[in-house]
């Protein structure tokens, strides 16, 4: 297989599974609400799924967990422990360094190709400790062009992706 025929092949099957994903979401949502709503009404908390032919492939069952403790403010909740619990709260001293500075450091010495910072004031060049130049893993991108996933999905529905997608996902592939 070329590697035109490759990314061809991933593209596809990229978009096939953006499509599914996006109907998959969808139809889980209408599900569990069609299930919410069939509880109420009948108590009904299950059904069965079939195929065209009848065949049960699957039961789809509500499940109503139990709620569940979740702290939703932190702060009133560690003051409630301190007046409550002080042997249960832990002291610490934290040093962290500014997020945005280690961005910019980082983003230099990227651009320079090695681990050392030039202090723009000074002149002075510091070998910083701590930091390595790693390689990085190599990857793709894929840019749709307008109505891409759309021709995808159109070839998809006529049948004609059936060499480069998978047989059975595709109209006509798996007779």
């Amino acid at each position: 297989m070329s590697l035109k025929d490759i990314a061809t092949r991933a593209v596809v099957l990229q978009a096939l599974a953006d499509a599914v994903d996006a109907e998959l979401k969808a139809v889980k949502a209408e599900q569990a609400a069609g299930l919410k709503q069939a509880k109420q009404d009948a108590g009904t908390r299950q059904i069965e799924a079939t195929l065209p032919d009848g065949t049960v492939v699957a039961k789809v069952t509500l499940i109503s967990p139990a709620p569940a403790a979740t702290v939703t403010d932190s702060a009133a909740f560690t003051a409630w422990v301190r007046d409550n619990r002080p042997d249960q709260i832990k002291r610490e001293f934290v040093t962290t360094v500014h997020p945005a500075f280690v961005t910019s450091l980082l983003k230099e010495m990227t651009a320079a190709g090695v681990p050392k910072w030039c202090d723009k004031e000074t002149g002075e060049v510091h070998e910083v400790p701590g930091i390595v130049m790693q390689p990085r893993a190599a990857n793709t991108r894929t840019t749709w062009e307008r109505d891409g996933k759309a021709s995808v999905a159109e070839a998809w529905k006529a049948g004609l992706l059936a060499g480069i997608a998978l047989p059975e996902l595709t109209a006509g592939g798996a007779e």
